[in-house]
């Protein structure tokens, strides 16, 4: 998708705002960050508190509790027979279903934080462990 057909999806005119860096990011209302490569979607991180509420098979992805996030997901690889993938700072991702479950710290608490991803980046160890690119320094 393009940046304008993202924002078409959401039901906005246009983004809250745009960083530049490496990867174009977008972020737009109600915790939802869109992160484009050569200007086509890459990434979509939604925030753990703020961001809408996602599920997989009954489970919430966003603001749920870091330790059940990761043994949910476990869980449905092994029911499911997804590919599991660990990244240095232990988060979790089901590759094939294009899932990557981060943390957030809010307040003096770890959340969830649900991102998709496309597989090129999942498949690349700078990417997968530098998502979401918030900050990202050339």
């Amino acid at each position: 998708m393009s940046p304008a057909e993202v924002a078409e999806e959401l039901l906005v005119s246009e983004p809250l705002s745009r960083v530049g860096g490496p990867y174009e990011q977008e972020d737009f209302p109600d915790g939802v960050k869109a992160f484009y490569d050569a200007g086509r979607l890459a990434c979509v991180a939604l925030d753990a508190v703020a961001g809408p509420q996602v599920f997989l098979a009954g489970f919430p992805l966003a603001g749920s509790d870091p330790a059940q996030g990761h043994q949910f997901l476990l869980d449905h690889a092994a029911e499911h027979g997804n590919w599991v993938l660990y990244t240095p700072d232990e988060s979790l991702s089901l590759t094939d279903l294009g899932l990557l479950l981060r943390s957030q710290r809010v307040g003096e608490v770890r959340l969830t934080r649900p991102l998709f991803v496309k597989e090129e980046w999942l498949e690349s160890q700078y990417h997968r462990d530098h998502l979401p690119l918030e900050g990202a320094s050339g």
